[in-house]
């Protein structure tokens, strides 16, 4: 388990929305430990490894040494992990593998400029931002229409279908919601504020069925604009995923700034061989 002290340094050297452990534990459903400078997630037969120290430089050489470690402390049969770099060799027990980039958004740097504000501003004629704590029926409804238009991996999707729970239980999460002038959902967005230097952009999805154009740009000024009150320095705005978010995401100023690398192992007999050997310790 993680102490609350614990939490409070996480949250204070905080780079990445994988270390908010209240948006992680309600995804994941796992039980959180910080382990070597980094956050783990456990659960019955898997562990979830966010490969990126808080303070101490990463390594592969270190990366391989949690992942050791992580064996022999809950013995997964199946084991997740993210790192900023590959590893130096790849085991026969990787069955998935994605590469990626995070992407940031420098708030610091000045104002947003004219052309980008514009965008918004136009949208803004049309539509409403509403900041919620929760999620609403009809935010619910969109991540239907979406999960139902598109093909998402399963990771992503439940991703999606956590957000009630997640908001209904984070201090710090909002939804903002852009409602046309007969309150239809035209887009949402979720964010975190609970890292104490950035505020992290989680999801969005925007309606096909109440399109409005730019919705999603209000929505995004909007996020600039909290991050100001906030006095957060940057906005992680999550990994690249496609071709269309990177051009979305650096249309508005992101770029790279950090490698994602994802890997699953699968260790189909590390369960009952971590299970003799605690029995064995025991009698």
């Amino acid at each position: 388990m993680i102490s609350s002290k614990q939490e409070e340094y996480l949250l204070a050297r905080a780079y990445l929305p994988e270390h908010i452990v209240t948006l992680m534990g309600i995804v994941s459903k796992g039980e959180p430990f910080f382990i070597d400078d980094c956050l783990v997630f456990n659960g019955d037969n898997w562990t979830i490894l966010i490969g990126y120290p808080l303070e101490e430089p990463f390594t592969p050489e270190g990366l391989e040494a949690k992942i050791e470690k992580i064996r022999r402390v809950f013995g997964p049969e199946y084991l997740w992990f993210i790192s900023p770099a590959p590893l130096r060799t790849v085991s026969e027990h990787c069955r998935e593998r994605e590469t990626d980039q995070y992407f940031t958004l420098d708030i610091s740097s000045g104002p947003i400029n004219n052309r980008l504000r514009c965008l918004a501003e136009n949208a803004a004629k049309v539509l409403t931002v509403e900041r919620n704590p929760s999620f609403c029926a009809d935010n619910l409804e969109l991540v239907e229409e979406l999960t139902g238009r598109s093909e998402m991996k399963p990771r992503v999707k439940a991703l999606y279908q956590a957000m009630p729970e997640y908001l209904s239980r984070s201090k710090t999460a909002l939804v903002l919601n852009a409602r046309d002038g007969q309150g239809r959902l035209a887009a949402f967005q979720v964010i975190d504020l609970a890292g104490r230097d950035f505020l992290a952009y989680i999801l969005g999805a925007y309606s096909q069925v109440h399109y409005v154009p730019h919705a999603s740009d209000l929505l995004f000024f909007e996020m600039t604009k909290i991050s100001r009150e906030y006095d957060k320095q940057t906005i992680n705005l999550g990994i690249g995923v496609n071709e269309g978010i990177r051009r979305f995401k650096r249309k508005w100023g992101g770029r790279e700034f950090l490698g994602y690398e994802f890997y699953e192992y699968h260790y189909p007999a590390s369960r009952t061989f971590f299970l003799f050997d605690q029995l064995r310790r025991i009698f």
